[in-house]
């Protein structure tokens, strides 16, 4: 499903992960989220790589990047990983995209590596903390799986390894919006490694990390703000965009932002590929010279 883009497998904080990469101009980094893998940008990826390199990884813990030994699935240690891995390619400085999951790492990796971090654009998402906060009941209703992949080990891992592929089958056809989006295919590649008891559990301790050690860290960066320029595009028909001010929670976390909304549910990709390029086209620059913009 991308053709032309060359595998590769690098070691980021401990731990390897494997990615594939394709194109030249500025280094733009892609990153995915649950319960899916790098190849919810199939749609995008190879037409963003006529003008970027484009770099698609798996975080860790899910598709075919490697599960750490101490179990830590903060955003600050995925984050770390991705920089080790843009640095293995030798691109100490890039752009990066991040859809779900993929968004809070890359909320995160602009804050703790903010010389590395030229843009940065989150796909339908709002800051964790300002999520948990704002919990009420169309929040949890919505968000059912926040709460019962936090559940302690390993309550979430039993009832979701007993039917892996009914639970990815539902949850994907209840987060798209638009029919046919994601096609057979990209369901058997996502359920490959996703029936896997590993992935299973190592998802579940992202979402674990989500409501602890992230909280934390996320506690001690209030109030601050991001210089780079963030771009937040979400999903019409998904929820964040109707439960928040998507722009006005985002300019509480950055001080330049721009966004909207797509016509689509979750998976911004994969239900609306045209417009998530052209906006990702719009906000990443293409410098003449091939250097990244500074803030």
């Amino acid at each position: 499903m991308l053709e032309g883009f060359r595998p590769f497998r690098l070691e980021g904080r401990g731990v390897a992960i494997s990615g594939r990469m394709a194109g030249e101009g500025p280094p733009l980094l892609l990153l995915h989220g649950y319960p899916q893998t790098h190849l919810v940008w199939r749609k995008v990826a190879p037409a963003l790589a006529r003008d970027f390199t484009v770099v698609l990884t798996d975080l860790r813990g899910y598709g075919d990047s490697g599960r750490p030994k101490d179990g830590d699935y903060s955003k600050r240690a995925m984050a770390d990983d991705q920089v080790a891995v843009m640095r293995g390619l030798g691109f100490p400085r890039f752009f990066v995209a991040g859809h779900d999951r993929g968004g809070r790492v890359a909320h995160r990796m602009a804050l703790d590596h903010p010389d590395a971090v030229a843009r940065l654009a989150v796909l339908d998402i709002a800051p964790t903390l300002h999520m948990y906060r704002a919990t009420d009941r169309a929040f949890a209703t919505a968000y059912y799986h926040w709460f019962l992949l936090i559940q302690p080990f390993d309550l979430p891992e039993r009832l979701i390894g007993a039917d892996p592929e009914y639970f990815l089958r539902w949850t994907l056809a209840a987060w798209c919006k638009t029919e046919g989006a994601i096609e057979e295919e990209a369901v058997a590649a996502y359920l490959r490694g996703f029936r896997d008891p590993a992935v299973i559990h190592a998802t579940c301790e992202d979402y674990r990390a989500s409501a602890g050690v992230d909280l934390v860290h996320d506690e001690a960066d209030l109030g601050r703000r991001l210089d780079q320029p963030l771009l937040a595009l979400w999903g019409e028909k998904a929820t964040p965009g109707r439960l928040y001010d998507m722009i006005a929670v985002w300019r509480e976390r950055a001080a330049q932002v721009d966004g909207r909304p797509l016509p689509c549910g979750h998976f911004l990709p994969e239900e609306a590929p045209a417009e998530t390029l052209a906006a990702l086209q719009s906000f990443f620059p293409i410098a003449p010279d091939g250097e990244l913009p500074h803030v």
